[in-house]
């Protein structure tokens, strides 16, 4: 299968060009550099043209602007990677003999804060550009008519992570790792994460399962975590007993707030990372694919991320 790839060189593309195998890699990039030369081959996205895809199956779009925690981002330059380039894409994939085109969105492209379970149902309402970026593109991607014989898949991923991808979790992981005693062991929270390796096992399923409807999907690991069994799990890799501290919510929302103003590592976006409930439904997937489970528990994927942080 030849198979382009857009955001390549991001942690979820280095591991699904890993996973992809025999499958033939064509990546898709801002500019050239010497790692496109290990590629069947390489275009940027001022090159990009029909001709491009002549000889592809399926497009992977991953490329895109992440959700800035520190508020910095001009909101425009959301809407143009995470929009307009994703359009230009999808014009192109519609006009080509490409038949798959599978969309990495997000869960922040429906909701920045679930109340009960996330699913597919769910009135999208995202509050931050990052989502409005996204579900944008959803919109417009939704709006065309596919020709016979293509699929479309609208991939919500939460939290990604793995091996190599450090993020708010390394954050946590120094906490308890130095012994000092976790402060948000008041709140009372359950979220739910996904592996990258779970996240590539499905991607693998709609590439060579033809029978698979496209949709939109929302992807995540089977079991949603509290604060306190990532932090219970993150003591099991550095095999010490991780101390829990529950001080006031009302206390730690202030000092938040004005590391808000000053620009410190606890602000409230990265406090509501870290405490707020975010439970997202994956039954959908699981039964378009056709299995009970997928293959990494969250706990044990947790683990594997939590252990390459050494």
């Amino acid at each position: 299968m030849e198979v382009l790839v857009s955001g390549y060189n991001g942690f979820v593309g280095k591991n699904l060009i890993e996973s992809l195998g025999n499958n033939q890699v064509h990546v898709l990039s801002r500019n050239r550099n010497s790692t496109t030369n290990t590629f069947r081959s390489a275009v940027t996205w001022r090159e990009l043209s029909l001709h491009h895809l002549k000889d592809i199956d399926a497009i992977i779009h991953l490329a895109g602007k992440a959700h800035d925690l520190k508020n910095t981002t001009n909101p425009e330059e959301y809407f143009h990677v995470n929009t307009d380039l994703t359009i230009k894409l999808f014009d192109l994939f519609l006009e080509s003999k490409t038949k798959d085109f599978i969309y990495f969105s997000s869960v922040k492209a429906v909701a920045d804060t679930v109340e009960v379970i996330l699913t597919e149902t769910v009135k999208p309402e995202p509050k931050t550009p990052y989502g409005q970026s996204k579900l944008k593109a959803e919109e417009y991607l939704m709006s065309k008519s596919l020709p016979e014989g293509k699929r479309l898949f609208i991939l919500r991923p939460c939290m990604i992570h793995g091996p190599g991808n450090k993020g708010n979790l390394n954050l946590l992981y120094q906490v308890v790792k130095r012994g000092i005693p976790y402060p948000l062991a008041a709140f009372e929270n359950k979220r739910s994460f996904l592996s990258i390796d779970n996240l590539t096992f499905i991607i693998e399923q709609l590439l060579k399962n033809p029978g698979i409807p496209g949709g939109i999907y929302n992807v995540a690991d089977d079991e949603p975590l509290s604060t306190r069994e990532v932090i219970m799990i993150m003591g099991q890799a550095n095999n010490t007993a991780p101390k829990l501290c529950s001080l006031s919510p009302a206390l730690i929302k202030f000092a938040a707030s004005i590391g808000d103003k000053l620009r410190l590592p606890l602000n409230s976006e990265r406090l509501k990372k870290l405490t707020e409930s975010y439970v997202v439904d994956n039954n959908k997937i699981k039964a378009a694919i056709g299995v009970d489970s997928l293959p990494v528990s969250s706990r044990n994927g947790l683990l594997t991320t939590i252990t390459s942080f050494e």
